[in-house]
Order: structure tokens, then sequence, then C-alpha cells
């Protein structure tokens, strides 16, 4: 078949620590290929040069048979290249049509058209988006969609989709995966990254693998299973690290109960929800998006607050406590490990060393009057080491990193603090199996030294493998409990949504 984009022996430095080395890459017209790899592995980094991102030192790029090099993204996206990027490119100042349309206006514009114009744009790709609503308000999974939609609608020959189900809920997925079908059948050529290898192997027709920035193996997806891409990616088995048998594994004992929620509200997205979290286990909880289940635990952490009046209370380790900002939460060692990293975990700009410190200087634990250079680069080297956090060198900006790379970081941010409770939320969204494990072993590491763990995920096998015990949240409070050698799938997902 036609090759509408092929990538011949193209590297790219950074630093000169090569991100990709002479990798081959091949898209066909009318075809859907999966890019799969560890965080580090230079998925991002090839497709961003086919995007006009970043500009290849080595090797060349056939587009429509033709050798060509893109200078700007826009440059790309007027030759029928779009790409829809791991983290959110809208202006969170405009309202959703706006984002829609930017770029491709017309010299006089009405709000109102627009606005008509982009409601019956995305009702037809099923996504349940006000094209009124600002950005700035939206949620990460509808922030999506508005990537998603805008890529469609520039009526782009190729599409590169960088992790865009990793905010979806099961039934936008259903949806998204009907878009691209439909897309694939109109001729469009569609690269698709991702962390979820049965969404890959559901959805491709083809799948590449990358390892330490080169290629590793191309085939039709019909000859891959995930033992095949986990050990092409990693170089070794994983299925038992990530999903162990929930039958025969020991569940932790309750311990101290060191937090406790009796009755508290937040408006309309927390209910008079009550619970209670334990030290030295893992407490799973799992909810729909729109359950509440982050913003209860955002409650906890000071980063919101609850009602003023009939908001309930809570008791940190038998007293009761009301948190004005997340310092105060920080100070008493409750550690709220974000999804949105990018937005609320890191400083992009920073290194990851300061990074980290940020950690020790928000809990107050810096013994000295100013920040010393060694300490900072000695916190960094622990971390890097502990964390397996893969970078150039221990000074580079926390933005060079991959996705999964930079949750790393802020997951070491918050333990620098040495917490008492960590709330991690979706701690493995946008992460490799190889991260996931290491990550999943860091989470159980926690709870054997006695600390209480709290993990909110949307993806049930993670919330079945870690939990000692699971809540479901459902429309602001926690509705059922239970063991992990008692539920399944099915019934968790039951109480979720009746």
């Amino acid at each position: 078949m036609t090759a509408v984009i092929k990538m011949e022996k193209v590297s790219k430095f950074y630093r000169k620590v090569p991100a990709i080395r002479g990798v081959d890459f091949d898209l066909r017209k009318g075809e859907i290929h999966a890019l799969l790899g560890e965080n580090g592995a230079g998925k991002s980094t090839l497709t961003k040069i086919m995007a006009g991102v970043v500009e290849a030192n080595e090797g060349r790029m056939l587009y429509r048979g033709k050798e060509t090099r893109f200078s700007s993204p826009h440059e790309a996206l007027q030759d029928g290249i779009a790409m829809v990027f791991q983290e959110t490119s809208l202006v969170p100042s405009m309202s959703v049509a706006q984002n829609l349309y930017l770029g491709s206006e017309n010299f006089l514009n009405r709000l109102r058209g627009i606005n008509i114009s982009a409601q019956q744009f995305l009702q037809s790709l099923n996504f349940g988006v006000d094209p009124k609503a600002m950005v700035e308000s939206l949620g990460a999974a509808s922030m999506q969609m508005v990537e998603i939609a805008r890529a469609v609608h520039h009526n782009a020959e190729v599409i590169i989709f960088d992790e865009p189900t990793a905010s979806l809920t099961p039934e936008e997925k259903h949806y998204f995966f009907g878009l691209l079908k439909r897309l694939k059948q109109s001729g469009v050529s569609i690269i698709f990254i991702s962390h979820a290898l049965e969404e890959a192997l559901e959805i491709s027709d083809r799948i590449t693998i990358l390892r330490d920035g080169e290629l590793v193996m191309t085939g039709d997806t019909k000859d891959f299973d995930r033992d095949i891409i986990v050990s092409a990616m990693v170089g070794r088995e994983l299925s038992d690290e990530i999903y162990r048998d929930d039958s025969v594994r020991t569940l932790r004992k309750y311990g101290k109960k060191v937090l406790a929620l009796h009755d508290v509200s937040k408006g309309s997205m927390v209910r008079n929800t009550s619970f209670s979290i334990f030290s030295g286990q893992i407490t799973g909880v799992f909810g729909l998006i729109g359950s509440g289940r982050t913003e209860t635990f955002r409650i906890v952490a000071g980063v919101d607050k609850r009602d003023f009046s009939r908001g309930g209370e809570i008791e940190f380790e038998d007293r009761k406590v009301r948190y004005v900002t997340p310092t105060d939460a920080v100070a008493d060692g409750i550690v709220y490990i974000t999804e949105d990293r990018k937005g609320e975990g890191i400083f992009d700009s920073m290194g990851i060393g300061e990074n980290l410190f940020g950690g020790i200087l928000a809990a107050g634990k810096n013994d000295n009057w100013v920040v010393r250079k060694s300490d900072v680069r000695k916190l960094a080297s622990t971390w890097i080491e502990q964390l397996n956090i893969k970078t150039i060198n221990a000074e580079a900006q926390v933005v060079e990193l991959s996705g999964g790379n930079q949750q790393k970081v802020v997951i070491g941010k918050g333990l620098a603090q040495n917490p008492r409770i960590v709330i991690f939320d979706e701690p493995t969204r946008g992460v490799d199996v190889g991260a996931i494990a290491e990550i999943h072993q860091l989470i159980n590491d926690l709870a054997d030294r006695g600390i209480a763990v709290v993990v909110i995920s949307s993806y049930l096998p993670e919330i079945m493998n870690l939990s000692d015990r699971i809540l479901v949240c459902r429309q602001g409070r926690i509705v059922e409990e239970f063991s992990p050698h008692d539920a399944t799938q099915e019934k968790i997902m039951y109480a979720s949504v009746h």
C-alpha cells in the first residue's frame, strides 16, 4: 500500500543525547497505526517531527512521496497533518467554539453562528461539550474531546493522537473508536499512541514498537498479543507483576484510623459522604467521572473547601480539622498527588531537583535559611534513582521529560515530604506498562511501611490489583465497600452506576 508518510533513518538529539536514533517508520493511507513504547522510548519525539513541532537532526521524511521538512505545526496543519497532543494545547481564556475554529476563522465572524456550527459539529461526533463554555472551566475529559474535535474539524489527511483516551470514560471511548473507524473509511491515516495495550490491539491495523529511541518491531496487529508487545517494549515479562491473582494475595489488616469524614458536603459534587482511612492499608476509590471521587479528596487535602454551613466534619488522627489551604494539610502529613500533572503537579520550566525540593519547602522541612544547590542536586539524584526517572541528567528541566517521567517527579515531590497519608489520583494515567509496575510496587511499599494510601482510579484492574479495600463513589458520596476477594469488576461497576 502507498505510504502517506515515510520516515527514513530519523534521529533527534537533545544535548548530544539521542531521543530517537535511526528510526524507520511508514504510515499507509487509510490505516490506524499504533505506536507503542515505554515512557521516553521516543514516540512523541517521532510524531512531533512529523507534525512540525521539532526538527530532526538526521534522516528524512517523505510526505506524499516528496521529501518534506515542516518548520512549524501550523505549516504541517496547512499541508494536512494534525496532532492531538497528550497535554492540552487549547487557549483557556477562550470558549470551546472559539478554540474549535481557531486558525480557520473567516475575516468577519458572528459568535452566535460559530456557537451553532460548533454545537452541530460536536453533536455529530457524540461529544457532549457545551460550545459556549470557557475552556478553563472544563474537566480533563472535556478538554480532550475538544482537542480531538479540533483535529477532525481541520479535515486533515493525517491525524496523530497522543494518548487520546487517557481522560475518557468507557462510553466516550466507544464513541471515539467509532469516530476513528469512520475517519479510516474516509481515507484518513491515523497514528494512535497509547499505553492502553488492549485499545491498540482492538483498534489498530498495524503496530510499531520503540524502545530506548530505536525501532524494535513493526507488523500487522493480528500477529501481536499483549505478552509479545510487553516483552518488546521492556525486554521482559511483566503481566504477573501488574495483574496478580487476587484470590491468593494476602490483604493488609486495618491499622490505626488516621482519617475520618462525617457527612462532608461541597455543593452538588460531594453530598454527605462518610468513610474512614486506616494506616498501613491501600484504600482503592472507584467512580465514574463526575462521581465526586476527586472532589472529595481535594477537600481532604485542602485544595477545595467543603461547605461552610452543614459541610460536615473531618477528623485527622482523632482531632477535628478544617484545612483552608493545602499548606495546612501538608503540614499535617497529607499529600495529594494530582491527576493533572501539567496544570497542578509540576513547574515545567524548572529542573527536576528544583521541583522535588519544592515539596521539601512546602512541608517546611528545609533546615537552612537558604536553598543550597548541593542539597537540590543530592535530592534529585536520590529520587531519580529510587523512582527510575529516565533523564539526560539530574539538571534537566521537567519539560524535557516524557509524560510518565514527569509523573514520577510529581510522585517524588510528594514522597519527599515524609507523609502520613498519600492520596494518588490516577497515578498511572499516561504511564507505560514498565512504569506501572514500578509505581504499583512503590504504592505497596508505602503501605507496608505503615503509611495510609488512597488510590483513586478509573481503571478497574488497577483498583482490584492494588486495594486492600475498595470504596465505590456515586453521585457525590461513598455508596459501597468491597473486599477485593469478594468483589468482581461487574459488582463494582454496577455499584458505581445504580
